[in-house]
């Protein structure tokens, strides 16, 4: 049945520290750290899994204590980890965020150069129903995924991780089924400011985009499909305790809902409120989250 969702882009390790008092900039401050699996492209298939999609995540990892965790923790939540590859004598990737005293992100480095030796020959895409591409991936990369999908005809969905990625990979946000930018990341695909964001989604429109999924933090967002008007979805409330994650589980309960028959609108209700249970949860990837989204809203 070609149902699965190929999940292709980056896993690795988040190194998490949270100031336990406002934060006090070029000076040590007191709080805590944690250290769990991450990325981009593994927090969406880890969340997938949770939510009872059959999920294949494409990815490349060290062989190293950090690689072995990373793929028991994702295949424990129900992604099939079978593709992801072992790179010998590469470390895994790493995240390193630094949260205010809030849970807010203040800064973060991203090491993920194991990726780049990523092997795309392990995407196999016959029983796929669409392709989830990180933003992570090197141009090269993601230009064999999106040709293997429309040789395919399978449905592609990209998520642009950041401003630099977003800009680096905009000559191949065409002809895709799902982009998913903030609007800094709308901004940097389209070349036009970020105050013109109706521009810019009439812009990927015209490129062959079948839905922009605008997302604008506190404001909302606006699920904006080819020929209907854009609706605004205000956010889920939520207290905040760490925002690590959140992006990624509103994509895949999106995913999820569609996959079972939802519209666009209904299928971004659904992100909404798994990028808030995630807010609310010291977890990248609540574990219960499959159990949260059942409950009455």
């Amino acid at each position: 049945m070609e149902n699965w969702v190929v999940v292709v882009g980056g896993t690795n390790m988040d190194v998490v520290a949270r100031t336990s008092a406002p934060l006090v900039a070029a000076t040590s401050n007191p709080g805590h750290t944690r250290i769990s699996p991450g990325g981009v492209g593994r927090n969406i298939a880890a969340c997938l899994g949770l939510l009872g999609a059959p999920v294949r995540l494409v990815s490349a990892v060290g062989e190293d204590a950090f690689g072995d965790e990373a793929l028991r923790v994702t295949a424990a939540c129900g992604a099939d980890v079978s593709a992801v590859r072992r790179v010998p004598g590469a470390a895994t990737g790493t995240y390193t965020a630094v949260l205010d005293d809030a849970g807010e992100l203040v800064a973060a480095v991203s090491d993920m150069a194991v990726v780049d030796a990523l092997v795309l020959e392990t995407v196999h895409l016959s029983d796929a129903a669409l392709v989830v591409v990180d933003g992570n991936l090197a141009h090269a990369q993601a230009s064999l995924v999106v040709a293997a999908a429309a040789a395919a005809d399978v449905r592609v969905a990209f998520e642009p991780v950041s401003v630099a990625k977003a800009a680096r990979l905009a000559d191949l946000v065409h002809d895709l089924f799902l982009v998913t930018p903030n609007a800094d990341e709308l901004a940097a695909v389209t070349g036009r400011p970020t105050d013109q964001w109706r521009e810019s989604v009439a812009d990927l429109h015209a490129r062959g985009v079948e839905h922009v999924w605008v997302r604008q933090g506190a404001d909302g967002s606006w699920m904006c499909t080819s020929g209907s008007e854009p609706v605004h979805l205000a956010p889920e409330p939520a207290t905040v305790v760490d925002v690590t994650g959140a992006g990624d589980a509103m994509l895949a309960a999106w995913v999820a809902a569609w996959l079972d028959g939802a519209d666009p609108v209904a299928a971004a209700r659904a992100g909404h409120r798994a990028a808030a249970a995630t807010i609310e949860s010291p977890h990248t990837v609540r574990p219960d989250l499959a159990v949260v989204l059942t409950e009455e809203p």
